[in-house]
């Protein structure tokens, strides 16, 4: 893991996902919140607010990062539409959306923030999406 030395998971980040290990880039964490399968990229370097702000070797990783982890959750999850986003209002911090959409959920079409509240995972549906994701994951530490 190519970790800045200052690098440090904003506290709102922190409070709101479920850590799934790390990439050669990123920090990988799950949103709490099983409505969606929503997993977030987190550049794993200190000052970062704008992908412009990294490097360009950093840039083609998190884009390759980014494109393995679409993939495989739709391969996992079926979705009907990946949704990527990098948005950083609330936290100001870089990070990468990856949500699973369907027809039909509860936001569909529009975006899913403050549509409703988060529904958290208990302990069986934790282990459940980790599973599907176990796959995924592996192959982010192949990119």
């Amino acid at each position: 893991m190519n970790q800045g030395s200052e690098y440090r998971l904003h506290d709102r980040l922190a409070a709101d996902t479920i850590s799934l290990g790390w990439s050669g880039l990123c920090e990988i964490r799950l949103m709490n919140d099983r409505t969606w399968p929503w997993v977030i990229l987190v550049p794993a370097f200190a000052g970062i607010r704008e992908i412009y702000e990294l490097s360009t070797e950093q840039q083609q990783a998190l884009i390759q990062e980014s494109s393995a982890l679409s993939r495989g959750m739709m391969e996992a999850f079926g979705g009907d539409k990946m949704n990527v986003a990098a948005l950083g209002n609330m936290v100001p911090q870089l990070h990468l959306h990856h949500i699973v959409r369907f027809e039909g959920d509860p936001a569909w079409p529009g975006p899913v923030w403050g549509k409703q509240p988060p529904v958290p995972y208990d302990e069986e549906q934790l282990a459940e999406v980790k599973q599907s994701l176990a796959p995924v994951l592996s192959q982010l530490d192949a990119v």
